[in-house]
């Protein structure tokens, strides 16, 4: 295979303007909202020479529903998740697992509540 499995993703908020700013404040990024007709689309910053995913919130209340026990579980890339945590509480969010250390060669992770009620994780080698 020539690419990496994972090309886009796609977080389901309720309160576009909430979640965008909740996801501003913890990731100190700028996310660009797109109004489609019937769905939002919150753009994360994405540069096409750097390796990751690309992906967005998104609020349409006919094909999307946030869930923090059912879907998909999404790893965010950090350098050290404390960064994040340090901001999940006063940005409206809700630390579900702390920083936990699942190997010395994997490195850490978290997982949190957004704003909207998704379970989102955290990754760093730190």
């Amino acid at each position: 295979m020539d690419y990496n499995m994972v090309g886009w993703f796609e977080i389901p908020v309720e309160d576009m303007d909430r979640a965008k700013t909740f996801y501003e404040v913890v990731f100190g990024v700028q996310i660009q909202v797109q109004d489609l007709g019937d769905t939002l689309m919150g753009w994360f910053p994405w540069n096409h020479e750097k390796p990751g995913a690309a992906g967005s919130l998104i609020q349409n209340k006919d094909w999307y529903k946030p869930s923090n026990v059912a879907g998909v579980l999404i790893y965010f890339n950090s350098e050290d998740v404390q960064n994040e945590l340090d901001r999940i509480e006063s940005a409206g969010g809700r630390i579900l697992k702390p920083k936990t250390l699942i190997a010395p060669d994997i490195g850490c992770m978290a997982v949190f509540l957004d704003t909207e009620g998704n379970r989102i994780a955290l990754h760093s080698r730190q």
